[in-house]
């Protein structure tokens, strides 16, 4: 069938969706919106990173997620350069597994992350909120980020996961390195010393194991084999990445977004029974994920366009989440918005297991800023994460008052 030729408002964009300056200033949106109308799966050529194929549309990532004996994880889920050969956690992570290992491991620590689990410690997650924000509204200017945004989910997980509370600082600075410093040596330092410190709890825990999840990972046994050492260590590390960054971006994200919109933050102050649907509108906005790759398993074809047996597979959240076909007008920040069935936290095996907590931590952040009647105004120019990985605030300069 023949294709209605191109008008010149929708001629095709230069697509390079591997380049990290992209989404720190520029309009990936452009690119994924002319994707998802003319080449829903599309070969991208390699760049310093292998050759990959696209997929923009809604549906098709959903697929993707939802077959995971097509789609694999286990070979990585990040696009990399082959020099550094696969990933470590390949195969051995909760992250980066396949049924039925990725089964036997979420089944480890599915109670921790249950809405039992994250109930009994919503109390917790509350006080942190209300202190981090307490302190910010002192000082009057901070980086929502680093300060708030970074805060909240990093101290409920190092709780969860028995680290002391005398080293969450420790661990603040280690992840805010290893996550957001310019320089990739000190990112790689920084990840070292997350490892190193992992292995040293795992061998403690193991010999005094107590209630929380490292000690869970510790003493573990699959099958009747215990998980290894590095097995241990990779997992803590998958948890602390997955319980820390997805929901400091999405806050802050999110925050930036309410500011870009004050209508939808009045809105919400006058009504907080908006705040669960405001919650699922900053998970679709942000989709923090920027790409989640995977690696064909035997050959498939998707819109007629062939994939091979072991090509990668990348799935790019944000141009799902703002796919037309589901979400009317889906470039405008909504906190009505209903139905809202994003995809920010993944599908089908891969659905996060962290789910629950994620969107109890933004609500009660969020909550605090509404409950101390707190003014929120930029304090400077925003900037933007130069990132192929993950996308949001790098820093959000702010300023608070009372109201």
């Amino acid at each position: 069938m023949a294709t209605e030729p191109i008008r010149p408002a929708e001629q095709q964009p230069q697509i390079n969706l591997v380049d990290p300056d992209l989404y720190a200033t520029g309009d990936p949106f452009v690119q994924w919106r002319w994707l998802r109308a003319h080449a829903p799966v599309y070969w991208h050529e390699p760049t310093d990173l292998p050759g990959f194929w696209a997929l923009t549309t809604y549906d098709d990532v959903r697929t993707a997620y939802r077959d995971a004996t097509t789609f694999s994880s286990a070979q990585g889920i990040l696009l990399r350069p082959d020099s550094h050969g696969t990933d470590p956690g390949g195969g051995r992570t909760l992250a980066l597994t396949d049924p039925p290992r990725h089964k036997q491991l979420r089944g480890l620590v599915d109670e921790w992350f249950s809405v039992r689990s994250v109930r009994a410690i919503e109390q917790d997650i509350q006080e942190v909120a209300h202190r981090v924000v307490g302190e910010a509204l002192e000082r009057g200017t901070c980086d929502f980020v680093t300060d708030i945004a970074a805060r909240v989910p990093l101290y409920v997980i190092c709780k969860m996961m028995g680290i002391p509370s005398a080293d969450w600082e420790r661990l603040f600075t280690l992840t805010s390195d290893a996550f957001g410093a310019s320089d990739p040596l000190t990112q790689r330092l920084a990840h070292l010393d997350i490892l190193g410190y992992f292995d040293a709890l795992r061998a403690d825990k193991a010999k005094n194991p107590s209630d929380d999840l490292v000690s869970v990972l510790a003493t573990a046994e699959i099958d009747g084999e215990p998980l290894t050492p590095d097995d241990v260590i990779l997992n803590c590390d998958n948890l602390l990445v997955g319980g820390t960054e997805n929901t400091r971006i999405a806050a802050s994200g999110g925050m930036l977004a309410f500011l870009h919109h004050p209508g939808q933050w009045h809105a919400l102050r006058d009504d907080p029974a908006l705040l669960l649907s405001a919650v699922e509108e900053v998970l679709r906005w942000t989709s923090t994920a920027t790409h989640i790759m995977r690696t064909a398993t035997r050959s498939v074809e998707v819109h007629g366009r062939h994939i091979a047996a072991n090509d990668r597979v990348t799935l790019w959240l944000p141009s799902a989440n703002r796919d037309e076909s589901v979400f009317p007008d889906p470039d405008r920040f909504d906190i009505r918005r209903s139905p809202n069935r994003h995809l920010a936290l993944g599908f089908g095996e891969h659905f996060c297991v962290g789910s629950m907590l994620a969107r109890v931590e933004l609500r009660h952040l969020y909550n605090e800023l509404l409950a101390q009647s707190i003014n929120v105004e930029l304090d400077g120019e925003p900037t933007l994460l130069s990132s192929i990985v993950v996308n949001g605030p790098e820093q959000l300069p702010i300023s608070l008052t009372s109201t």
